[in-house]
């Protein structure tokens, strides 16, 4: 399923033609090998008012993008999880200060990297213990292996969790594992990109008795009608799954490898990354945020529990750059915080940027993005396969584009 064009730019407040500036824009990392292909969306209140996209799923096999390419989404699959569990939070299966130690016993006796190295590591126990709102806002201590920057990122490597999971390890040994290793420092007192929403996935499962799959699948997926999003690529959609590739010395090269654990099903099911979607089911997802948690009529969310959800969560209002570990840095930026499971910008002009306060975003590892802008009725997605995200600063420069391009 394609996106459909809605309203056209300027019944919706665009110059004319101005968007055209974001296909030359990312024309460009085409023409130079930077990206083999793009697509993106724009659509205000709802209505898709552009769609263009370049270049090809698969440069090799001269594969152009289309309407309804398939794209690993990575982290962009956090969001999701975070409302699947917001769902559970307004039935009262629990509440956001609960202590996770309460349903995973081993974060109940965790304890904090001090000093030392990766095999001889020193630690204290926690002065705080990790909470629900702490996985939600990666403030819990945890890391990604792929970090490749402290003592405790070693220690993920070490147990086999990288850029991908250990062979046949699933969801409940993979928490354990992290659960027994240090976290990096006390809960709260940092932020720090992390597998806290894979653990909070597993939370899902033992608050609901169901796997994660099933969960997100029954109550954001299916309700939503995101009907091509799912833990891996089924064999009857696979010619429309693009290929994943790397950068390497300004151009990119396939990652075919990699690539292939999207044609699978997962033994972990990682609530943090494990989707694929195409870029009119993120649509959907991102209209039910902007609606209010209601979409077409079917009410996935609370409006408060929206509200709440994307709301700076940092202590003090803190923005990223000042609260942050250096990990991760293109979240970093100034002007920018935190609420449960994305972005949100508290300063515009510390940010400098033209995004204004209250818009609320995330990217996937392969370079795609998505933001929501309540107070311009605004939502795009950005979609490439490019890792790592940070290699170009090109979500900062499609926002720049698309904000330049209103009139009114």
């Amino acid at each position: 399923m394609g996106v459909k064009v809605i309203r056209e730019p300027h019944e919706a407040g665009f110059r004319g033609g101005a968007l055209e500036r974001v296909r030359e824009h990312l024309d460009g990392y085409v023409a130079s090998r930077r990206f083999a292909g793009w697509l993106v969306t724009v659509a205000r209140d709802g209505d898709v008012v552009w769609v263009s996209s370049g270049g090809h799923r698969d440069r090799e096999q001269a594969l152009p993008v289309t309407e309804d390419t398939i794209w690993r989404i990575y982290s962009m699959t956090k969001p999701i999880t975070v409302v699947a569990a917001l769902q559970l939070y307004e039935e009262g299966r629990f509440e956001l200060n609960d202590p996770v130690g309460a349903w995973i016993e081993e974060f109940a006796d965790a304890r904090v990297y001090v000093s030392g190295t990766a095999t001889a590591p020193v630690t204290e126990p926690v002065t705080e213990p990790v909470r629900v709102h702490h996985l939600m806002t990666h403030t819990s201590g945890l890391t990604y292996g792929f970090q490749n920057l402290t003592p405790v990122d070693a220690m993920y490597r070490a147990l086999g969790y990288e850029m991908t999971n250990p062979a046949g390890v699933d969801l409940t040994r993979a928490v354990h594992e992290w659960a027994s290793t240090p976290l990096l420092f006390q809960p709260g007192t940092s932020w720090n990109y992390s597998v806290s929403i894979d653990v909070l996935g597993r939370l899902i499962e033992l608050w609901t008795g169901q796997s994660l799959d099933v969960v997100v699948r029954q109550r954001v997926l299916e309700p939503l009608g995101m009907v091509d999003t799912d833990w891996y690529c089924a064999s009857d959609k696979l010619d429309r799954l693009a290929m994943l590739y790397a950068a390497h010395h300004g151009d990119s090269v396939r990652l075919d490898e990699l690539a292939t654990e999207a044609t699978r099903w997962p033994s972990l099911l990682a609530g943090g990354g494990g989707l694929v979607s195409t870029a009119a089911d993120y649509h959907r997802f991102m209209s039910m945020l902007l609606g209010g948690g209601q979409l077409e009529g079917v009410r996935v969310l609370s409006p408060r529990t929206v509200a709440l959800m994307t709301q700076n969560h940092l202590p003090g209002n803190a923005d990223l750059r000042g609260f942050a570990r250096d990990s991760f840095s293109e979240v970093g930026q100034a002007g920018v915080g935190f609420g449960l499971g994305v972005s949100v910008v508290v300063d515009q002009i510390r940010n400098r940027s033209y995004v204004p306060a209250g818009t609320f975003a995330w990217g996937g590892a392969a370079s795609t993005y998505f933001w929501v802008d309540p107070s311009e009725g605004l939502t795009v997605g950005l979609y490439t396969q490019l890792l790592p995200s940070w290699t170009y600063p090109v979500r900062r420069q499609v926002q720049q584009l698309v904000y330049a391009a209103l009139e009114r």
